[in-house]
């Protein structure tokens, strides 16, 4: 579904990304991890259009789509969600999916009846007519999804959705992104919340100072020592080794 190859991004000097490549399978989860400033958002926005890549190639469904622009990406059916949530502020709930929705869906009332059905779909049937802005961080986050998941796409990337949601939350969400998937949506995921990740990815690829250090399935990367060092430092995986034989 998803092909980045030899992706590349500076910032000034600031080299963000580079020589990038990996695959997302159709009807798939993949998890791209790493620690806070490895690189992932920018490699997020480089997929989605907000960036343009200074080297490499994106293909979606074997269509080449680097340097597209976000709505043109989005009806091809690449969208992405926001760690950042804001939603419109005055509109209802309701309204607010009905954006998404519009992308597809010209009349106004076939929109928000898609926007009910999708919103009922997330467990936000009792907050449709609620005001945006009073939603809780966790409704935000379920507005956020609900939202891109009314542009019908094939490819979802999430951008930490569960940052900031309590345990309880998290173990709500994590059956509604694996729903998504069953219909047939293929899921690329940043997260920081590694349990999530365990329960939800197939694979996970491993960024760290812009570059690919690692990919397998999460039990194998938790056990991979470049991905140890990444979280915790330089000689980590050696000390944490000796601690297991001890």
């Amino acid at each position: 579904m998803l092909d980045v190859i030899g992706l590349a991004k500076r910032f000034g000097g600031l080299r963000a990304v580079a020589e990038v490549t990996f695959q997302v399978a159709p009807g798939s989860i993949a998890a791209l991890i790493g620690p806070n400033g490895a690189g992932k958002t920018t490699v997020f926005s480089l997929i989605s259009g907000f960036l343009t890549p200074d080297a490499g190639r994106i293909r979606l469904a074997g269509t080449d789509i680097t340097g597209w622009p976000p709505e043109r990406i989005c009806r091809a059916g690449l969208v992405r969600t926001f760690q950042l949530v804001q939603p419109f502020a005055t509109l209802s709930v309701r309204e607010n999916i009905a954006v998404g929705a519009h992308l597809h869906i010209k009349n106004r009332a076939a929109a928000l009846a898609e926007a009910a059905r999708i919103g009922g779909r997330l467990g936000m049937g009792p907050m449709l007519d609620q005001r945006a802005d009073r939603l809780t961080v966790a409704g935000r986050k379920r507005l956020e999804l609900a939202r891109a998941l009314a542009t019908r796409p094939r490819l979802l990337l999430l951008d930490e959705v569960m940052a900031g949601l309590n345990p309880t939350e998290i173990d709500q969400v994590v059956p509604l992104i694996a729903d998504i998937r069953a219909t047939g949506t293929t899921i690329l995921l940043t997260e920081h919340v590694m349990q999530a990740v365990a329960r939800l990815a197939e694979i996970a690829h491993v960024l760290n100072n812009g570059t690919i250090i690692a990919a397998g399935t999460p039990a194998q990367i938790a056990a991979d020592p470049a991905v140890i060092e990444a979280y915790l430092g330089h000689g980590a995986a050696q000390m944490l080794a000796g601690a297991a034989h001890a």
